[in-house]
């Protein structure tokens, strides 16, 4: 059975994505699963980009297995969420870098909001495209027509493309403030946002406007490669790219202590005013300051020192001798 243009795509799709998933896997590994989550979407929109052409491609030997085509359609309905969480995790590490030398009004806990409007659009995306696919197959591989479930998803997304545009605009009156390696990080971001617009107007036409061209199992193939594709390719290409270029941030440099430790300037005063002119001076030891602290945020360290003599006690009565 002789190829076919569709057929010729999905094997493009496998020479190029097998290295991109190899790379996001480094890259995970690298900068850590933790630390920041979108390079491990990278790696799902990857395994996603891998399995549905590898489906499609099995659709020539084994025509009547639904199977193929209800997971092909899921793969291909589904693949934008990926991206869009690997966008909401480099801005999140951006903002991250950014709240080490400067505190705004953003806030990384509202990237939760976006992630949970993505997570639900998946989930919708998914459902949707089970039941797409099986009127699918029931109408004899005719017409796919997207459900009320995939409109749902879709429009979802949209709302959360908006917000996350809408969180660019305002970390850019903030991003001079990022470390110098860190910033590249935003134009990637930026550089991204109107290929998404593309991949996210391909997804609203083919499933609000049920034109043929633009159906995701019998549409125009150069459609959905110059909508799609293509698009898909270069975000993750930039993606990557910049993440290479990313120096690895270890955990401690995350997050900085709060904590003021009383220095010896401050101490000394009190101490040479208890102590007498001929009489050593007397020293704490760091180790009592460290304990007495811990202490004082349990119960039953409050009840110890609640008996003890206060230190000012101990120093006059060893002034007096």
């Amino acid at each position: 059975m002789t190829l076919t243009y569709r057929n010729g795509v999905s094997i493009a799709e496998l020479i190029v994505y097998v290295p991109s998933l190899c790379v996001a896997a480094f890259l995970s590994i690298r900068h850590g699963l933790g630390q920041n989550s979108g390079w491990l979407f990278l790696i799902l929109f990857c395994l996603a980009r891998i399995i549905g052409p590898a489906m499609q491609l099995a659709e020539i030997s084994d025509p009547t297995n639904t199977s193929l085509y209800t997971g092909s359609a899921i793969l291909q309905n589904v693949a934008l969420s990926p991206l869009m969480l690997a966008t909401i995790g480099l801005l999140s590490r951006l903002l991250t870098s950014i709240h080490k030398s400067k505190k705004t009004m953003l806030n990384t806990n509202l990237f939760l909001v976006i992630h949970l409007l993505i997570t639900v659009g998946l989930v919708l995306g998914i459902v949707g495209g089970i039941n797409a696919a099986d009127s699918y197959i029931s109408s004899g591989f005719k017409t796919y027509n997207p459900t009320d479930l995939n409109k749902a998803g879709t429009a979802l997304f949209i709302v959360a493309y908006i917000a996350i545009v809408i969180f660019t605009l305002l970390m850019s009156f903030h991003v001079s403030h990022a470390e110098k390696g860190e910033k590249r990080l935003f134009m990637a971001v930026v550089l991204s946002l109107p290929f998404l617009l593309v991949r996210l107007v391909y997804s609203s036409i083919s499933t609000f406007a049920h034109l043929r061209s633009f159906n995701l199992l019998t549409g125009n193939v150069t459609v959905i490669l110059c909508m799609a594709l293509i698009e898909e390719f270069v975000v993750v290409v930039l993606y990557e790219g910049t993440g290479l270029t990313l120096k690895k941030v270890d955990k401690a440099q995350h997050y900085e202590t709060t904590q003021q430790v009383p220095s010896r300037d401050s101490v000394r005063p009190i101490r040479d005013q208890h102590a007498g002119a001929g009489s050593a001076p007397v020293d704490q030891p760091k180790k009592d300051n460290i304990f007495l602290k811990v202490a004082k945020f349990t119960i039953m360290g409050r009840l110890v020192m609640a008996a003890m003599p206060s230190k000012k006690t101990d120093v006059e009565m060893q002034a007096q001798r």
